[in-house]
């Protein structure tokens, strides 16, 4: 069974691809264009992200389109916004249960709640991960084919940007911490800690039986002597 300190770590984990699977969502810079023209009001600069596409321009201007349209957008790209959302769902599920999973917090319940809770949020962050990652691969597949298309015109023709490397790495991160998180409870479940730290409920209700039996027996017999036998200490009248 891992540590406390490799759950942590993998929470941390965790916790920074969820934050970059968020931050690989918002960003504008999917697939970038750089072309350079010749006149100064020409663009030198193209983004396209999941939700706007926005241009830079050799002036020092810098405009944004929102992609209001989800039907007229490509398959890829509506895959990718539906996948990179239910990402960042699964993985802020995984946290919550991974903060009751950790051995060094004290909320959660028992061993045995804890056990679910840590495999329970393993398999929420491997899941945000393949979620993560399948967006980001297909996207650059997309990319690097229209890039290799002599068809498409050089100024059609775009190049993976960083939000797609934020996302290949988010999804490493996730992947990882899942699975400390998953390899945290599949260790031993018979082990000698085990059964030290669980109770044994039988055999101790029976040594509190037999301890009310022996003093109820020791009662009767201190009740049943006689006054004389219960005399302590010497009596005046046999001075007198």
């Amino acid at each position: 069974m891992a540590s406390t300190g490799m759950q942590i770590f993998g929470f941390v984990l965790a916790l920074l691809g969820i934050m970059g699977a968020m931050v690989a969502t918002l960003l504008p810079n999917w697939k970038v264009s750089a072309d350079v023209g010749s006149n100064i009001i020409t663009a030198i600069s193209q983004m396209q992200g999941l939700w706007m596409d926005c241009t830079w321009y050799s002036t020092g201007m810098f405009s944004c389109t929102l992609k209001y349209s989800v039907l007229s957008l490509p398959a890829y790209l509506q895959t990718a916004r539906t996948t990179m959302v239910l990402c960042c769902v699964m993985a802020a599920m995984g946290l919550c249960l991974a903060s009751l999973g950790l051995k060094c917090t004290r909320w959660g319940g028992g061993r045995r709640s804890k056990r679910h809770a840590a495999i329970a949020s393993g398999g929420c962050f491997v899941a945000a991960g393949f979620l993560c990652l399948v967006p980001a691969s297909w996207f650059t597949n997309e990319v690097i084919t229209n890039f290799l298309d002599s068809s498409v015109p050089e100024s059609n023709k775009f190049e993976p940007g960083g939000a797609v490397y934020v996302a290949f790495v988010s999804a490493g991160f996730l992947f990882v911490g899942g699975s400390i998180f998953c390899m945290s409870c599949s260790g031993k479940r018979h082990g000698p800690q085990d059964m030290v730290l669980l109770p044994p409920p039988d055999k101790l209700l029976l040594q509190q039986q037999q301890q009310q039996l022996l003093q109820q027996e020791l009662q009767h017999q201190y009740c049943s002597l006689s006054p004389l036998d219960n005399k302590t200490g010497y009596s005046l009248q046999d001075y007198v």
